[in-house]
């Protein structure tokens, strides 16, 4: 008898405990007090890991590799990740998880509900950790400091991250080819290039992507909506990165550097893409052939020559294309654009390469003239030399006249020595050669 009464008894005093514990979020009371910062909590246990956080105390130690932890819940819910233990299973599709609070986020999913509300705006939330980070945007609080650079962040996870990059640590790793990340979204990211999966559809046409910010940034080219403005002339993206990309177009500003050579470069993936010219690593490999390749770009190009994907769709005509340089190419031959100027003559091109090609052609009538005038200043100084001159030297100082009076025909299509004609600008340079070698 006296052992059930104590069950009772305990049983009952425990749900006065948890009562009195929820009276306070209605009362708002906090009786315990951090001794480090005067920081006040209304449960006991929640202010004695608080005081962890000043200590640097981690009572709680994983039993399969020893790391410490300062809370008994996070050392369980890492313990699950060595087991894969996932206890929690979602009440409508039977997902598992290994931690309750995902499990409940994940429900409301399911449910829409929203039961965390802004003090300041009164939008609301599914999880509490989210509509806390967005109260501190409307009060600015930054409460997690790297402990490396002092540098402050509103939530605790940009911390943690932030200071993986003075450590170099990257705990998350990929199940499929071991490499290592500092972030686990970043991890998650890679792991679906293995698998393939892509978990964000497109609400307007039911593309899918495989991360969040692709889809996010595909659905704003159907809004056409582009939320940031550059501040140095008001060009407006769809992407933030893009955005800041652009105005370093403005600044000059090049904050990513090799590691080998110490070039710079003002986008991370540039760089990244010059070191591997130094390592010669190949970290993308097409799904059909094996062949290897530095850029992803390269990849999926290469890939569609299998599979024969032909994404890029012109404008004008539906006319379809497998790259986006050749379809942008495409449209200009209907709308007549001519971006690529000649730095010479003004002469507009609708491809870089046709203008880089124009243009070499003006520096190689550049070089033939100079090596005339060249010519012409040595043959006058044997002719002082030698008084009598010859035939050759009169017919060098002859072409050498008439280069300086027709230098304006040389980029005409006629030879301005025998006013031959020709169908294109090298085949008149090619016949002028001729000229210079038999004088």
């Amino acid at each position: 008898m006296k052992s059930y009464a104590w069950k009772h008894w305990k049983k009952s005093l425990s749900n006065l405990l948890h009562c009195k514990q929820h009276e306070r979020t209605h009362t708002e009371e906090k009786p315990y007090t951090c001794k480090h910062c005067q920081k006040s909590f209304n449960q006991l246990a929640h202010c004695k890991q608080h005081e962890r956080t000043h200590t640097g105390e981690k009572p709680y130690t994983c039993k399969h590799c020893n790391k410490s932890f300062n809370q008994l819940a996070s050392c369980r819910q890492h313990e699950r990740t060595h087991t894969g233990e996932k206890p929690y299973t979602c009440k409508h599709c039977k997902k598992s998880f290994n931690q309750l609070a995902n499990c409940k986020q994940h429900e409301r999913t399911h449910t829409g509900e929203k039961p965390y509300t802004c003090k300041h705006c009164n939008k609301f939330f599914n999880q509490l950790g989210n509509c806390r980070q967005h109260e501190r945007t409307h009060t600015g609080e930054k409460p997690y400091t790297c402990k490396h650079c002092k540098k402050s962040f509103n939530q605790l996870a940009h911390c943690k991250e932030h200071e993986r990059t003075h450590t170099g640590e990257k705990p998350y790793t990929c199940k499929h080819c071991q490499k290592s990340f500092n972030q686990l979204a970043h991890c998650k990211e890679h792991e679906r290039t293995h698998t393939g999966e892509k978990p964000y559809t497109c609400k307007h046409c039911n593309k899918s992507f495989n991360t969040l910010a692709s889809c996010r940034q595909h659905e704003r080219a159907h809004a056409g909506g582009k939320p940031y403005t550059c501040k140095h002339c008001k060009q407006s993206f769809n992407q933030l990165a893009n955005c800041k990309r652009h105005e370093r177009t403005h600044t000059g500003e090049k904050p990513y550097t090799c590691k080998h050579c110490q070039k710079s470069f003002n986008r991370l993936a540039t760089c990244k893409e010059h070191e591997r010219t130094h390592t010669g690593e190949k970290p993308y490999t097409c799904k059909h052939c094996q062949k290897s390749f530095n850029q992803l770009a390269s990849c999926k190009r290469h890939e569609r020559t299998h599979t024969g994907e032909k994404p890029y769709t012109c404008k004008h005509c539906q006319k379809s294309f497998n790259r986006l340089a050749n379809c942008q190419r495409h449209e200009r031959t209907h709308t007549d654009g001519k971006p690529y100027t000649c730095k010479h003559c003004k002469k507009s091109f609708t491809q870089s390469y046709n203008c880089r090609k124009h243009e070499e052609r003006h520096a190689r009538v550049s070089s033939l003239k100079q090596k005339q005038h060249d010519d012409c200043r040595l043959k006058s100084r044997r002719d002082h030399q030698e008084p009598a001159a010859t035939l050759g030297g009169k017919k060098s100082c002859v072409l050498s006249s008439l280069l300086e009076e027709n230098s304006n025909q040389v980029e005409s299509l006629t030879c301005w020595i025998c006013q031959k004609e020709f169908s294109s600008e090298a085949c008149v340079i090619q016949h002028i050669d001729e000229h210079m070698r038999l004088t």
